[in-house]
């Protein structure tokens, strides 16, 4: 039995997705903790891409039924009911959420690679993902496996840690390729969140030229202030000449490709030096085309990563908690739970040149 469940109210306020463009929020029951499991009472909830993805495709990854799924994978908050067997947290932490529990018994998982877990979406077989194929943080409370939960350190604030997802990922992307060595230059694709916190990130583990490629002026800008040192409007110019140009014809040690855009794969491989590596970070909106022929014969070894994985998000914490990457410049707006409907239009129409919007039920 789950200690000091008595406190925590029978019902609770939630945004629910009743069908395509379609969330509201109703009365749910607050769910209840089991063995290795937390329940959090939910501070902040920041939007990330993936939600519009849900919104607009509710059967998005495994995404449970209609009239049931809350939604909201990017959140902090604090503890307020632990489930049997619970003793790495208590009553009272804060602590911020890693989106992905692998289910612990597939090969995968064994390794670590939990964010690909080969039983995603089979929650009889242990795998959550929060806001994704259970439910999220687009609610009062949320109940979360202890695997998934990071103490938040004193100066960090909620909104600040629901980024931790944000900087986790270009953390595991580096990992993934071999890490990034000390004075190796980088190029990053897309101006995104995850792309200007790629940058930080970048900036922080040392690396000299980074290059910043996107679209919106405002957000190139923004990357300077985070430590870029060329920023290239792909509107205005081939930011593979730019690359190669200030590279000498040598191209970059790593590009972390975070644009999703259909030319943006071909530019990335194309940017990267000979031995050189590129991560796919980004999600399509459909297939893409590149000349597989440039890296092949270049010898450029190509990576993919899905989310946050490795426990990265514990990284990211530190890396806040030390200032060596910076939250709080992204978020823009913030809306209570009641405006969840405008709070992800201003995200998905960029209102006010929005980069992270926070509901805070």
């Amino acid at each position: 039995m789950a200690v000091e469940i008595e406190k925590v109210p029978q019902t609770m306020r939630a945004a629910v997705l009743f069908g395509p463009q379609d969330i509201r929020v109703v009365e749910k029951p607050v769910p209840r903790p089991g063995p290795g499991e937390v329940l959090v009472k939910v501070a902040a909830c920041a939007i990330c891409g993936t939600d519009l993805k849900i919104l607009a495709h509710p059967d998005f990854l495994h995404s449970p039924r209609l009239g049931e799924f809350t939604p909201g994978h990017e959140y902090s908050g604090t503890v307020v009911a632990v489930g049997e067997t619970v003793d790495e947290f208590h009553i009272g932490d804060r602590v911020a959420v890693e989106a992905h529990k692998g289910c612990g018994r597939c090969e995968n998982c064994v390794m670590g690679l939990y964010t690909a877990c080969l039983n995603y979406g089979n929650v009889a077989k242990g795998h959550r993902t929060v806001g994704m194929t259970v439910d999220g943080g687009f609610a009062e409370y949320v109940i979360n496996h202890v695997n998934t939960l990071y103490k938040i350190p004193d100066n960090i604030s909620f909104a600040e840690a629901t980024l931790v997802t944000t900087a986790g990922t270009p953390i595991y992307a580096i990992d993934q390729s071999g890490s990034l060595v000390a004075g190796e230059t980088v190029a990053i694709l897309g101006p995104g969140p995850i792309g200007l916190m790629a940058v930080q990130v970048c900036r922080a583990m040392g690396a000299d030229t980074i290059f910043l490629t996107g679209t919106r002026p405002s957000r190139l800008e923004l990357g300077k202030q985070m430590g870029a040192d060329v920023t290239i409007n792909v509107r205005e110019s081939d930011p593979v000449e730019v690359v190669m140009d200030y590279t000498r014809g040598r191209g970059v040690d790593l590009v972390l490709e975070c644009a999703g855009g259909p030319d943006s794969p071909d530019q990335a491989v194309r940017m990267a030096k000979r031995g050189g590596k590129v991560v796919f970070v980004a999600y399509y909106k459909g297939p893409v085309t590149l000349d597989l022929n440039v890296p092949v014969r270049n010898n450029v070894q190509m990576y993919t990563i899905r989310g946050e994985g490795r426990r990265a998000c514990a990284r990211a914490l530190s890396m806040m908690s030390r200032g060596l990457i910076h939250a709080a410049p992204f978020i823009t707006h913030r809306f209570p739970l009641e405006a969840i409907g405008e709070a992800l239009r201003t995200f998905a129409e960029d209102r006010d040149r929005a980069i992270k919007v926070v509901v805070e039920p």
